[in-house]
């Protein structure tokens, strides 16, 4: 019985980077990073592509992973949301399979850059516990208890809503440190979905990873260009050059 799959979605209508989950990227495309990645983890059992699209489909299989459907356009649009698709997989796993894993490992083609044993690490920090989830973070360089909102043309602080924002000139080590999720690695369990219609749930664990870079705008490629040319053995090791 398969318990952990890697669930990596990759639908077609990027509008920021257009075909961004197929963009090159050191001579491979961004979904490649991903499924190497699981590949190379040692607790992940399958990895299955979620994507709408017969191309993404068709290079997802050339590096290794499964592509069992195409994901239906009403779930694949700029609005479609994670639980939509990966209760989608879990039905489809249901009615086609007869079985359902016990975890997904959620890993976003647009954080390319990670380590297998740090996958592993979440992995094997989450299983057999009662967390709910696990969600990977950084920490921020900026506190978010110095960052505003904008209202009525006035600044407003984020964190209390207050306009008297004087505080926020304090220094960065006066804040408490906040840390934003970053695509490394979420671990779900089906029966979080199955049973309670949620994702993520109430008592997420916290899964702290250096600074991942993700690929939102089109700079991002070049950024991320630059930080694999620098350490050029990590392409080579990963798809085995």
């Amino acid at each position: 019985m398969k318990e952990i799959i890697a669930l990596i979605p990759a639908r077609s209508g990027s509008k920021g980077v257009p075909n961004k989950n197929i963009r090159p990227l050191s001579g491979y495309p961004l979904i490649a990073y991903s499924i190497a990645v699981a590949k190379k983890s040692n607790l992940i059992d399958r990895i299955i592509v979620s994507t709408d699209s017969e191309e993404y489909a068709s290079i997802a299989k050339e590096y290794g992973a499964e592509v069992p459907y195409l994901r239906p356009a009403e779930i694949a649009g700029d609005t479609a949301t994670d639980i939509e698709f990966i209760a989608h997989l879990i039905n489809w796993l249901k009615e086609n399979e007869k079985y359902v894993p016990k975890y997904f490992a959620h890993l976003r083609p647009t954080t390319p850059i990670r380590d297998p044993r740090v996958v592993d690490e979440a992995l094997n920090c989450f299983i057999g516990t009662d967390y709910t989830s696990l969600r990977s973070c950084h920490l921020m360089s900026e506190s978010s208890y110095k960052t505003f909102e904008i209202q009525d043309n006035k600044l407003k602080r984020l964190c209390d809503g207050n306009f008297n924002i004087e505080s926020a000139n304090m220094s960065r080590q006066s804040h408490p440190k906040t840390y934003i999720a970053n695509g490394y690695i979420d671990v779900i369990r089906s029966d979080l979905i199955i049973n309670n219609d949620l994702i993520h749930g109430n008592k997420v664990r916290a899964f702290l990873t250096d600074t991942a870079y993700e690929i939102d705008e089109a700079k991002d490629v070049e950024i991320l260009e630059y930080i694999i040319n620098k350490t050029p053995n990590y392409v080579n090791e990963l798809f085995n050059v």
